[in-house]
């Protein structure tokens, strides 16, 4: 089988983050506690919390949107500080966990099932979180149209908070080419077979990880995540062009130093400006 390289952002068949058995093992991987897989390890999520609060980032009372919320660990430790938080996924198995335990705990959280993109809201939140480099997820235009539904949707001197990856990082994971049968995986319950493939685009700063999945019964499915990354050079004009103005520059989400070598960058945009979209 010869494998195309596929056009920049091309879409596949189908969507890990709502197809119904792939999202269960994804809410799997969120929960697991030792891995940074599908969310950061816990104490990595504890010290990005505490990191906010103690900078003063986000304060008790503030109304706080965490987009890809996934199944509320970051929202769940956001309200037990005493924010007020929505929090926005496509997958609902990561949606009726966070429900589930919101409920349990007794924590006022709202949670949507919906794209990001299709946002609405209006001059609502001090604070928008966006984490583990899900902007990078995101082909120009799209992210243009994010970016303005985030300026709109932040209050007058609120802030965004996100993370990109950077080159660096992608480099150091290196190309995915490998294939593999599985008896029951991630990917499927029953038999199959998947072939791992990795696509450059260095003059893009795109990266593409493509998977092939072919069942017992020969039907073949493509999945493909697809990242851009960033240096602060190439996200400061975007961010600027919509209105933000670039304030704390970071070397991850708990507030390391930055470089020009980190494998991550951390921003928090302050809403000064005025948006041109």
């Amino acid at each position: 089988m010869r494998i195309k390289k596929p056009p920049i952002f091309e879409s596949s068949n189908s969507c890990i983050w709502t197809e119904e058995y792939i999202s269960e093992r994804m809410l799997e991987a969120h929960l697991n506690p030792d891995i940074d897989a599908a969310s950061h390890k816990i104490e990595t999520i504890e010290g990005t919390v505490k990191f906010w609060l103690e900078k003063g980032l986000i304060k008790p009372g503030d109304r706080v949107l965490d987009l890809g919320c996934g199944p509320g660990l970051y929202a769940e430790r956001l309200a037990i500080a005493g924010m007020r938080v929505v929090g926005i996924d496509q997958s609902e198995a990561v949606l009726s966990h966070a429900m589930k335990q919101a409920k349990q705990k007794n924590l006022s959280i709202e949670y949507r099932c919906m794209n990001f993109l299709e946002l609405k809201d209006e001059g609502k939140y001090d604070a928008v979180l966006q984490v583990f480099g899900e902007f990078c997820t995101l082909p120009d235009d799209d992210r243009d149209l994010f970016l303005a539904k985030i300026y709109r949707a932040v209050k007058p001197g609120g802030i965004f908070l996100m993370d990109v990856s950077t080159r660096k990082l992608r480099v150091k994971d290196g190309l995915k080419n490998n294939w593999y049968v599985n008896e029951s995986g991630f990917w499927r319950p029953g038999p199959h077979l998947v072939l791992e493939m990795g696509f450059d685009y260095p003059d893009n700063d795109i990266w593409l990880d493509q998977y092939i999945v072919v069942d017992q019964g020969g039907n073949t499915t493509t999945y493909r995540c697809w990242f851009h990354d960033y240096s602060l050079e190439t996200l400061t004009p975007v961010v600027e062009s919509a209105g933000f103005d670039v304030g704390t520059v970071w070397g991850d989400l708990a507030g390391a130093p930055y470089n020009s070598q980190c494998d991550w960058i951390t921003v928090s945009l302050k809403k000064t400006g005025s948006c041109c979209k």
